[in-house]
C-alpha cells in the first residue's frame, strides 16, 4: 500500500531550516534528509538520519520550506504522523522526532516502542 507522503512525517520550519543549512555546510545543498527506523535503541527501535545525495526508487518523498525529506517504505508505517522539529535548549540541541506510534521511549529519546512491540532493545545510549 503507497502511503500519501503528507501522512507519513511532516518537518517543522525551524528543522527545515536547520537542515537546509545543514545540507550547505555539507556541501550537498541539492541532497534531501533521510530518515530511518531500525532495530536496536534501548526501547525497540531506532530513529536515524543521514544526509541523501540521491533518492531510491521506492522512497517516499516530502518537500517543505525547500528541504526535501526521505523514508524508506519498510520506516514509513513506524513513523506515519510523526513531526521532525529541531530543538535547542539547555538540555539538548538537534533534531528531535515526536511520534504518535511511539508508545514506549527511553530517556534519551532516540529510541522507542510501538505498541505492536517489535526491535530489539539494546543497552541506551
Amino acid at each position: 500500500m503507497v502511503q500519501e507522503a503528507q501522512d507519513v512525517v511532516s518537518i517543522t520550519d525551524k528543522a527545515a531550516e536547520k537542515a537546509l543549512a545543514l545540507l550547505k555546510d555539507r556541501g550537498v545543498e541539492h541532497g534531501a534528509l533521510r530518515v530511518f527506523v531500525v532495530g536496536g535503541g534501548c526501547s525497540g527501535y531506532q530513529y536515524g538520519m543521514a544526509i541523501a545525495q540521491e533518492r531510491e526508487g521506492d522512497d517516499i518523498v516530502i518537500e517543505r520550506s525547500g528541504v526535501t525529506v526521505l523514508v524508506d517504505p519498510e520506516s514509513a508505517p513506524l513513523m506515519r504522523g510523526a513531526e521532525i522539529d529541531y530543538v535547542d535548549d539547555l538540555m539538548k540541541s538537534g533534531f528531535t522526532i515526536f511520534n504518535p506510534n511511539a508508545v514506549k521511549s527511553c530517556a534519551c529519546g532516540s529510541s522507542f516502542q510501538t505498541a505492536e512491540g517489535g526491535g530489539q532493545a539494546k543497552s541506551c545510549c
